[in-house]
């Protein structure tokens, strides 16, 4: 258990709790649905020891209610993170990054998959900077980066897909990162050629389905 800080500004004044670390950023992320203060008190200066009155409290939160107010610093404020823990996640997305590119990258000139060892020492060697972002987001800086230190290329899905027009507006979002063509019908539908890495087509799949409400059409094309 790591204990930390959240905190809030509303009203002109600062306030701030102690809250366990990982609890607190479940919680923020919404894979949990309770979170408690380490202590009873919300304060205006921890460091100080000096508390927040209840008027303060109901000017700046519409209650007095420590546990609503607890909820509302961790959900809409700022959680401080240790550097260790900061560590252990940028350990933990430079290890998806590798994990991600040797299941889906080949070297074009050999038609062979790199090994976990080499992609890690070209990730390395390139000083790319992982992201706090999906996976998805950043694939095409990361290869533009390591690609200067080997031969790499995403083993991709190439799907022809037509969205229609009642869900392009929040299809578009989906398909856009993948797109490589496309052309809007007079019926307001929308006809894409997208390029997947392969390791990603089933979570694309779901997503589109998802927003389409599974009404999009979408053919594989074999090359």
């Amino acid at each position: 258990m790591t204990n930390t800080t959240a905190r809030i500004k509303k009203t002109g004044k600062n306030f701030e709790i102690i809250v366990d670390l990982d609890d607190a950023l479940k919680f923020k992320k919404g894979l949990s649905e309770f979170i408690q203060a380490e202590t009873e008190f919300i304060f205006k200066d921890m460091k100080k020891g000096e508390r927040a009155s209840e008027k303060e409290l109901k000017d700046a939160f519409g209650t007095t209610d420590t546990h609503e107010i607890v909820k509302k610093i961790v959900k809409e404020g700022e959680i401080l993170t240790t550097q260790e823990y900061r560590d252990a996640e940028q350990e933990k997305r430079f290890k998806q990054v590798v994990d991600f590119l040797t299941k889906n990258s080949y070297d074009p000139q050999t038609g062979r998959p790199h090994t976990a060892e080499r992609i890690k020492n070209a990730l390395e060697q390139a000083n790319v900077n992982i992201k706090n972002t999906s996976i998805e987001n950043q694939i095409n800086e990361i290869l533009e980066k390591i690609s200067l230190l080997i031969p790499i290329k995403i083993e991709t899905k190439k799907v022809k897909i037509k969205i229609p027009a009642l869900h392009t507006g929040k299809a578009y979002g989906v398909v856009a990162t993948y797109k490589t063509s496309e052309n809007w019908l007079n019926d307001g539908s929308l006809e894409v050629i997208v390029e997947v890495p392969s390791g990603m087509i089933m979570d694309f799949y779901d997503k589109l389905n998802s927003v389409t409400r599974g009404s999009a059409i979408t053919n594989e094309i074999k090359e």
